[in-house]
């Protein structure tokens, strides 16, 4: 199996060529004694900065949590207030190992326009071809793609009870996943500990640090 040296504590390790052949041209940057590293009580920490109403970094995150899944592309996208400014976040994960990820920002737009904006900029993140699951904490971002896109397609777009909302996103967001067959859309719990759910929840709310 190829050898690797983890960038943060020097060891050699090894990983499967079944694990490597799933994501072409990645390369691992830390053994799994290193990427399973946890800050104790980190958790309670980060809940009490939300109860504050401030938002993490990046940097923040990785040193506080270290659950849910490790391998995905995580969205999240948020407006402050609701509508008002705000962001999305999309990270693609191998392994723990972070592979790309990106966010932006715009002045005037909704929560639910900037979770739909994340879910198409994530699946830019994944080579085509290669399988990925990608996990947003936002129910109806995912309902809106995988079960009701479908059906308001075959109607002119229209929904029985009136105007599909955001539907220029909604139109983008089901093309690309109708295309990308290889990538799988799943809900996952918001602020339940899971690492890279709050990893893209920072960059999401990154345009707040940056001013």
């Amino acid at each position: 199996m190829p050898e690797f040296t983890c960038r943060q504590c020097g060891a050699t390790f090894t990983l499967s060529d079944q694990v490597l052949a799933r994501y072409p041209g990645w390369t691992p940057a830390r053994c799994r004694a290193c990427r399973d590293q946890g800050a104790p009580g980190g958790q309670a920490a980060g809940a009490r900065r939300r109860r504050r109403g401030e938002q993490a970094t990046t940097v923040e995150v990785l040193a506080t949590y270290q659950g849910g899944p490790d391998s995905g592309v995580f969205t999240d996208g948020s407006a402050v207030p609701n509508p008002g400014p705000g962001g999305w976040g999309a990270v693609y994960v191998v392994e723990g190992e972070i592979v790309a990820e990106r966010h932006g920002h715009e002045a005037d737009t909704t929560n639910n326009r900037m979770e739909l904006t994340a879910l198409i900029e994530a699946a830019a993140l994944v080579p085509p071809g290669t399988p990925a699951t990608v996990y947003s904490d936002s129910r109806l971002a995912v309902r809106t793609v995988t079960e009701w896109a479908p059906g308001w397609e075959r109607r002119g777009w229209k929904r029985k009870s009136g105007p599909v909302e955001n539907l220029d996103l909604v139109k983008r967001s089901f093309t690309v996943y109708r295309g990308r067959p290889e990538l799988r859309l799943e809900w996952i719990a918001a602020h339940a500990g899971h690492r890279w759910n709050e990893y893209a929840d920072a960059l999401a709310g990154r345009w707040r640090h940056e001013g």
